[in-house]
């Protein structure tokens, strides 16, 4: 038995080695005063101060914020709604609507923002951040479902029922008692499709109009124009840390 305690822990540490080794690589480089890519000479910010003044940079993290924001009011709003009308009043064929539900989210990204591409340009509808706000909202709202349900799942409608007994109506038991009880799975949905969209490259490079980049995307756009530099993992770690950031904010908002 303490053998294989002992393999699992090895197995357990020799995982996050995988998993954060590369992303720690990344972060010491980004402060690599050389131009090399291999050999670690001295510690500089230089990389920093270029992507401080670079516009192109500032643009794309304004659209990846402003795009993120709007995604997860839409998706949390609707996921939410979704998630108590069926859970709570099992509209017929509410078995089927909950599993149509988990499609987007099986489905593969790539295959999604194909799929939206082509009907975009069968429909006529030209590309725009409009089209990517779509796409990611297509995505965000069965995650914004899927944590919300699991918040009500096993839910006592004798709350709201208490509510109404007390002269209250429907809607106002809803904003007043329900919301309120439900508010750490919404904050959680919240921040997990905030971070997701923010984070987003393939659905957001296949429906963005010309000249629109995110982070992620002008990130690839270097990439593929100049090739690996030392900016390249300063902006890396820069996409990294904000995520990071928001995944700390989340943890104690939620006291998790």
């Amino acid at each position: 038995m303490k053998l294989f305690d002992l393999f699992l822990k090895i197995f357990f540490y020799l995982v996050l080695i995988g998993i954060y080794l590369p992303i720690i690589i990344l972060i010491i480089f980004s402060f690599n005063e050389s131009r090399s890519k291999l050999v670690f000479t001295g510690f500089t910010l230089e990389n920093y101060i270029n992507l401080i003044s670079n516009f192109e940079v500032w643009n794309s993290f304004y659209n990846s914020i402003w795009v993120a924001v709007i995604v997860f009011i839409i998706s949390v709003v609707l996921g939410t709604l979704m998630a108590y009308a069926i859970v709570m009043y099992k509209p017929r064929g509410a078995t089927i609507l909950d599993s149509l539900m988990l499609v987007p989210i099986i489905i593969p990204e790539i295959v999604e923002a194909v799929t939206l591409l082509i009907f975009y340009v069968i429909v006529g509808i030209p590309l725009s951040p409009a089209t990517v706000i779509i796409g990611h909202i297509a995505f965000d709202i069965p995650l914004a479902y899927l944590i919300v349900k699991a918040r009500l799942v096993g839910w006592n409608k004798e709350y709201e029922e208490a509510a109404r007994t007390l002269g209250a109506d429907e809607i106002q038991a809803f904003l007043k008692v329900t919301i309120p009880l439900l508010l750490p799975a919404i904050l959680g949905a919240s921040f997990m499709t905030f971070v997701w969209s923010y984070d987003d490259f393939i659905k957001t490079f296949f429906t963005r109009p010309v000249g629109f980049n995110t982070l992620p995307v002008y990130l690839w756009t270097k990439l593929s124009r100049r090739g690996f530099s030392l900016e390249i993992n300063a902006l890396s770690t820069l996409i990294v840390g904000i995520s990071l950031l928001f995944t700390y904010i989340r943890m104690k908002v939620l006291g998790e």
